[in-house]
C-alpha cells in the first residue's frame, strides 16, 4: 500500500476517511486544527462527499456528530483539550445513547500549555464518560486507530475516544495506508428509543453502559495496541503510555532487559499489568499528562510495591515528558542536557504589526486611561496577546466567552467602566448568550466584538460570525444605536476614541465593532 510522510493529525485524517467516514465535526483548536482540515483538502473526501465544514463551536460539533451517527454513518468529533469542556454535555450522554454508525471523539491535549490556558488530561473524561479510550504512541498508531476506531465503536456499540498530545499531533513520520473502506448505507436505530434519554429510558442506557464494561476490558485485553515484553530484570517494571513510549525507547540500553508495558487502549489491561506487577518489585510508569494510570494502579491487586512517576516526584507533575526526563528517572545520564544560547530560547508572542487589534488597543488604552477603576475582560484569540507589552490591556483571560460574562459580574458589582473584549469567532462560539445576560438586565457593559473576519488564532479558518454579527446584536436585543462600527486604522483614531468613550458613558449594553480583515488571511487571499 501507499506510504505517506505525515503529521500525526494528517494520519489519523486519513486513517478516519480510509475506514469508511462520512463526517467530521470540529471547531479550530491547536493541537486538532489539522485533523479538518486535511479533510477539507482532500480530493477523496470531497468526491465521497464527506461533511466537513467547520462547526460553531464544540458542542454543536460533537452533537452533529451523534446526529451522524444516528443515521448509520461513520463520524468523528475533533477539538481540542479544553473544547471537551464545551463539548461535555452531549459528550457525556453519548456514551449514555451509544452510537449507531461508529462515532470517533479526538481530543488533543496540550501538556506544557504551549497554546492553552491549561494542561488537562482528556482520559480522565473518558474514563469519566466509562467509554473505551485509544492513545497512539507514533503516526502510523495514529492512522490505524483512527481507521480501526470507527468499526471498534460499531462492535462495542459506543463512542471511542482518541487522545493525542501537541508532540505527536505536530510530528511527522511514514504512514502506510490500508484498504479504503466504503462509507457506511443510511439505517436507523434498532431500538427506537435509544436516543431518547427520558429518565425511565436512561436508566436502562446506562445500565447497559454498566454492563458493556466487561466488553471494553475484554477488549483491551486483547488489544493489539497494548503489548507486554517480558525482561529478566525483575527489580523494576516500566508502564508507558501513548507518546511516553517513545521517550523510553530513546533510553531503551538502559531498559532493555526490564519488563515493559506500552499501553495503547483504555480501560487498562489488567491481566498484563498484574503480572507485572506479581514478578517485579517496583513499577516506572510513564505517561503524559495527569498520573491516571499511575493512580490507578493503587487499586490493583498483587503485593505492595513502590510505584513511581508524576505523583511521587520521580517524574514531573506538571508539563511535557521529554526523553531526557525519561532517562534522569531511570537513573542513567542525560543525553542532551545542554544550556539554550539565549538567541533560541522562547520569545513571547506579539500580534502582527498592522493587525486591526493593535489600532483598537491604542485607542482603547488611551480612553481607559481616564477612569483609573475600569477594566477591561479578554478572551481567547490574537487579541488576547494584547495584554502583554506595550499595550498590557487585557485584566483576565478565562475561558472562551467569559470576557462578556466577567464584564457583566463586574458590573454587577459596582465597576465602571466595565469593558469586555472578544473577537468574531469566539463571540459566535461563546459569547452570544453571555450577551443575552446582559441585554436583559440592562448591564452597564461595553463589549467590544473585534472583527478580523476570521479564526486568526487557528490558521484564518472560517467565522461562523462573518457578516452576521450586527443582525445578531440586534437579535439578542442590543438597541441599534448603541451598535457602533469603526474601522481600526490609525488615521481614525480621533474617531474610535469618541466613540469608546460615548458608548463607556452610556448606561446600558453598548456594542462596539472594530472590523478589519486579518491581515494574514489577507495575504494568503492576494496570493
Amino acid at each position: 500500500m501507499q506510504k505517506l510522510l505525515l503529521l500525526a493529525d494528517e494520519a489519523i485524517a486519513l486513517g478516519a476517511l480510509d475506514g469508511g467516514l462520512s463526517g467530521v465535526y470540529a471547531y479550530p483548536g491547536t493541537p486538532s486544527t489539522e485533523i479538518t482540515e486535511y479533510i477539507q483538502q482532500s480530493k477523496e473526501a470531497s468526491e465521497k462527499n464527506v461533511h466537513c465544514k467547520w462547526s460553531t463551536n464544540e458542542k454543536t460539533a460533537m452533537e452533529a456528530a451523534v446526529g451522524l451517527s444516528f443515521v448509520g454513518k461513520r463520524a468523528m468529533v475533533c477539538m481540542k483539550h479544553v473544547g471537551l469542556n464545551v463539548a461535555a454535555d452531549p459528550f457525556m450522554n453519548s456514551a449514555v445513547t451509544g452510537i449507531n454508525g461508529g462515532l470517533i471523539i479526538l481530543s488533543a491535549d496540550d501538556p506544557s500549555m504551549h497554546s492553552s490556558q491549561n494542561e488537562q488530561d482528556s482520559r480522565y473524561y473518558g474514563q469519566f464518560a466509562q467509554i473505551p479510550i485509544l492513545e497512539p504512541s507514533n503516526q502510523q498508531e495514529a492512522y490505524d486507530m483512527a481507521y480501526e476506531g470507527l468499526e471498534l465503536s460499531e462492535r462495542l456499540g459506543r463512542p471511542i475516544m482518541l487522545r493525542i498530545t501537541t508532540r505527536l499531533a505536530h510530528s511527522r513520520s511514514g504512514v502506510e495506508r490500508r484498504p479504503i473502506k466504503a462509507q457506511n448505507e443510511l439505517s436507523y436505530p434498532k431500538d427506537p428509543k435509544q436516543f431518547i434519554l427520558l429518565p425511565a429510558i436512561a436508566r436502562k442506557r446506562y445500565a447497559d453502559l454498566i454492563t458493556s464494561q466487561v466488553l471494553f476490558q475484554e477488549s483491551s485485553e486483547k488489544s493489539k495496541f497494548n503489548i507486554l515484553k517480558e525482561g529478566s530484570n525483575k527489580k523494576i517494571g516500566i508502564i508507558a503510555c501513548g507518546i511516553a513510549y517513545n521517550y523510553l525507547i530513546e533510553n531503551i540500553n538502559a531498559t532493555a532487559d526490564c519488563s515493559v508495558l506500552k499501553i495503547g487502549q483504555y480501560p487498562l489491561p489488567r491481566k498484563q499489568i498484574e503480572k507485572m506487577m506479581s514478578e517485579c518489585d517496583s513499577i516506572l510508569v510513564i505517561e503524559e499528562g495527569y498520573p491516571l494510570v499511575e493512580e490507578s494502579l493503587k487499586g490493583f491487586t498483587g503485593k505492595a510495591l513502590n510505584i513511581h512517576g508524576r505523583l511521587d516526584g520521580t517524574l514531573p507533575r506538571q508539563g511535557e515528558l521529554n526523553p531526557d526526563l525519561v532517562a534522569k528517572a531511570l537513573g542513567i545520564e542525560s543525553k542532551s542536557d545542554t544550556i539554550i544560547p539565549p538567541v533560541v530560547k522562547m520569545r513571547p508572542p506579539a500580534l502582527c504589526m498592522g493587525c486591526g487589534h493593535r489600532d483598537m488597543y491604542e485607542a482603547l488604552s488611551t480612553v481607559i486611561k481616564e477612569y483609573p477603576k475600569g477594566r477591561i475582560f479578554g478572551d481567547i484569540g490574537c487579541y488576547t496577546l494584547g495584554a502583554l507589552p506595550p499595550f498590557g490591556a487585557v485584566d483576565s483571560c478565562l475561558d472562551m466567552g467569559a470576557s462578556i460574562t466577567m464584564a457583566k459580574g463586574a458590573a454587577d458589582g459596582g465597576l465602571h467602566p466595565a469593558v469586555a473584549v472578544i473577537g468574531d469567532s469566539t463571540f459566535t462560539h461563546s459569547g452570544i448568550t453571555g450577551l443575552l445576560d446582559a441585554v436583559n438586565e440592562k448591564s452597564p457593559i461595553t463589549v467590544i466584538i473585534s472583527d478580523n473576519e476570521t479564526t486568526a488564532m487557528t490558521g484564518g479558518q472560517d467565522s461562523a460570525g462573518t457578516g452576521k454579527i450586527e443582525a445578531i446584536c440586534m437579535g439578542i436585543g442590543v438597541e441599534k444605536e448603541h451598535i457602533r462600527v469603526f474601522v481600526p486604522l490609525k488615521k481614525n483614531f480621533e474617531e474610535m476614541t469618541k466613540i469608546i468613550r460615548e458608548e463607556i458613558e452610556y448606561e446600558g449594553v453598548s456594542v462596539i465593532i472594530p472590523r478589519r480583515e486579518c491581515l494574514q488571511t489577507l495575504k494568503r487571499k492576494k496570493k
